[in-house]
């Protein structure tokens, strides 16, 4: 595993594992997006297996953060390379946790509805709900890669 720590690959001083999961977190609401435009064109079955297989590997990306974290000593390690004043680097890392917590959970819920709404007929009665829940999922996707971006520039560039 020591790869995870070798320098990363976005110029930054940044190890390899946060240049791919910041990499990724960037990505996703441009993933979710195709995802969506599925649905828009009538392709609900691809649109359900790709917001289902992206959740996965998100939350496969999180572990994989979460690890690398811990191995890597933890927020205290991270932060000390950083010029940015503790207190709002804090602030904002504790924003983006509470949105990224946040938007788990009403994915979860989405993802649940919908499989549940799709055997009952989803398309149809329950569509205008489920349009509503997505777009709360996208509304917290977005927020919450932005907020991630801002924490890696606020560690590692600032």
């Amino acid at each position: 595993m020591d790869f995870m720590f070798q320098s990363g690959f976005l110029g930054t001083r940044a190890p390899f594992f946060m240049d791919m999961v910041t990499l990724i977190v960037a990505v996703l609401p441009l993933l979710v997006g195709m995802a969506i435009s599925f649905a828009r064109k009538g392709n609900y079955t691809l649109h359900g297996t790709m917001q289902t297989v992206i959740f996965l590997i998100s939350v496969l990306i999180v572990g994989y953060f979460e690890y690398g974290v811990r191995l890597g000593g933890g927020y205290e390690a991270f932060v000390k390379g950083t010029h940015v004043s503790h207190d709002y680097l804090f602030a904002v890392l504790v924003i983006h946790i509470i949105i990224s917590v946040l938007t788990l959970g009403i994915w979860i819920s989405t993802l649940l509805k919908a499989k549940r709404d799709y055997e009952r007929g989803l398309p149809g009665p329950y569509s205008r709900s489920h349009r509503k829940a997505g777009l709360r999922t996208f509304t917290g996707i977005v927020l919450t890669a932005l907020t991630g971006i801002w924490v890696y520039l606020l560690l590692f560039v600032f």
